[in-house]
This record gives structure tokens, sequence and C-alpha cells, in this order.
């Protein structure tokens, strides 16, 4: 949230939950929905704030049953096209905490322009060998986001 201040950011999360949002980040695409959110099965398209337990029965405007507003195993991700948007026009990427074995976001890296520098943040960097222009930050997600935002703000 930090650089926010600085630097157009978006943050593309596989996460479920507000942890960004919370953390003060303004502009968050979440690729596998938001937990505090739902819709009818029937109506994908309109998400509501839940507020309170979903059960069998509860149902949406449309009569379909009510359901979390996130992305179940072998379910399609349908934020992944606009999140592929965003890494292609991106000026640096930075990809923090993850092993880059889930997909579909972990191909949203073979998206990015060879051009672009692609800071890894990670206590144990997973293999990148295929990538050019990596920049390797091998520490805590804490500590490694410190350290860019040093590198950022000196470059920048």
């Amino acid at each position: 949230a930090a650089l926010e201040q600085e630097f157009n950011v978006t943050v593309i999360t596989q996460n479920i939950d507000d942890l960004h949002e919370r953390g003060g980040s303004t502009n968050v695409l979440h690729l596998h929905g938001e937990i505090f959110k739902m819709h009818g099965v029937d109506s994908p398209h309109k998400i509501s704030t839940i507020e309170g337990d979903i059960f069998p029965g509860d149902t949406a405007e449309d009569g379909s049953q009510l359901r979390p507003h996130i992305v179940w195993f072998e379910e399609p991700v349908p934020m992944i096209e606009k999140a592929a948007e965003i890494v292609m026009q991106a000026d640096i990427i930075v990809v923090i905490g993850t092993s880059l074995q889930v997909y579909p976001a972990a191909g949203l890296l073979d998206l990015v322009p060879t051009s672009i520098p692609k800071y890894i943040i990670d206590k144990s960097i997973p293999a990148v060998g295929r990538f050019q222009n990596i920049i390797k930050i091998e520490k805590p997600a804490t500590e490694g986001v410190k350290d860019l935002a040093n590198l950022l703000i000196d470059m920048f």
C-alpha cells in the first residue's frame, strides 16, 4: 500500500480474503474471488456483500442458490483475462510469496514482455530460469518488499 504513494500499483492476488485492502491497497484484483461477497449460482455478475452465513435455501433475487463469490477447484478463473491485460501492459512486475505452481495464475509471468523487469520476492525463490530480467530478493515478504521499495524509489 505504501508503494501507491509513489507508483501506480495494481495488486493481483490469489487470496480470497481482504488482507490487501485492510493493509491499505486500493487497486486489488482478486483472481479467485472474495470470500466476503456472494452471488446467485445463476447470476455470478450480481455480487453483494455477505452479511452472515449462507445456508441451503438462501436465494438471490433471481431465485438461484446464493454462494460465496469465490472460485472453487476446477472452476474457471474469470478474472484471469483482466490480470493478463494488466501484466502485459505493466512497466515492472513484482511476484511475492508464491511457488509459481498454481495455475492459471502462475502462467501470468509467461505473458510479461521479456524486456520488463520482474522482481521475485520470496524466502525461497522458485525456479525462474526460463525468464529474462529477473531480480531476486530472497527474503520473507515483509523484509523483501521494504528492499524493493528502496530500490524502486532510488531508480525513479
